[in-house]
């Protein structure tokens, strides 16, 4: 895990700095038990929003909220707020508070922070979900793909887009591997002539989608060959499949990162026609030769001066 999303050792986590914030409120003056009173009331506030902003909405002055996170045994505001705004960055909230945890960087110049956050983050998901796999388990997924009757791809909401990538491609060289949910259907209805001779591709990430869940039920109770890409071990669709690779998906985004996802799939496409018959290649060379006399690809710029 890339050292930006781990936690200092010594950071409390919300919980324990809201237990312990309630337990001291009595003793605190008027002011500062309004402000404090608003934080164990509202604390998802505290990650998101600026000192002014978190102040207005309590009805007190900015400095109140500096006193009290002071008499919490903070150095300031920024230091209490931190624990909070980590439990964001880790996924500990819902998608709008993240949402607006990015906005509350973009009100406080913190872009720069930001934008380098999202490249680190993005190298290391990859380096993350490389190493937890290996060239073995992926040519035997590989080798399901291309010894089966039909493959079926599947990916909803943002995985969609991953899914049908993966088809479009491959159909440059088979035409076995579809796309599914199909334009007016629902993945389970795709399935229903589908057997132990084919094989479902299908991705989620928490939140996991509940049709691929199920799609991915349904295709085991049907025998088909499961090849699974999620973000933990434990997804319900992990749990159970033929050939199963955990992604990691980590990013300061208020939606999980799909570039591991959109690497691991690209590797394991190459291994398909890595492993296909020698015939797959000379598909590939007319699909390209036929769009070039289609004139669908722009020639080489020459100077014509």
């Amino acid at each position: 895990m890339n050292d930006m999303n781990v936690p200092k050792p010594d950071l409390k986590a919300p919980q324990t700095v809201l237990e312990e914030l309630a337990s001291e409120l009595d003793e605190l003056t008027p002011e500062l038990r309004k402000a404090a009173s608003y934080v164990l009331e509202n604390p998802n506030d505290v990650g998101v929003s600026s000192i002014r902003e978190i102040a207005d909405a309590a009805g007190v002055k900015p400095n109140t909220f500096v006193r009290m996170a002071r008499s919490a045994g903070f150095e300031g505001y920024e230091d209490f707020r931190h624990p909070f705004r980590e439990a964001i960055r880790s996924r500990g909230t819902d998608f709008p508070d993240r949402a607006r945890w990015l906005q509350s960087l973009a009100k406080g110049g913190q872009l720069g922070e930001l934008f380098a956050e999202m490249a680190a983050c993005a190298i290391s998901n990859i380096e993350n979900t490389f190493a937890s796999t290996n060239a073995n388990a992926m040519k035997a997924a590989a080798d399901a793909i291309v010894n089966a009757r039909h493959t079926y791809v599947l990916g909803v909401g943002v995985n969609n887009s991953n899914a049908r990538n993966f088809s479009y491609l491959a159909d440059m060289a088979v035409d076995t591997i579809w796309t599914i949910p199909r334009m007016g259907s629902v993945a389970t209805d795709d399935l229903a002539r589908a057997d132990k001779n084919d094989v479902l591709l299908a991705m989620t990430c928490k939140p996991y989608r509940t049709d691929v869940v199920a799609a991915v039920e349904v295709a085991r109770e049907q025998g088909l060959t499961i090849i699974a890409i999620s973000d933990s071990p434990a997804s319900p669709i992990v749990v159970g499949s033929d050939h199963a690779f955990v992604v990691d998906a980590e990013t300061p985004q208020f939606f999980p990162s799909s570039v591991s996802t959109i690497a691991l799939l690209e590797t394991l496409l190459a291994l398909v026609i890595a492993d296909a018959p020698e015939e797959v290649v000379a598909s590939i060379e007319r699909f390209h030769n036929r769009r070039h006399a289609m004139g669908l690809y722009q020639e080489e710029w020459k100077d014509r001066s």
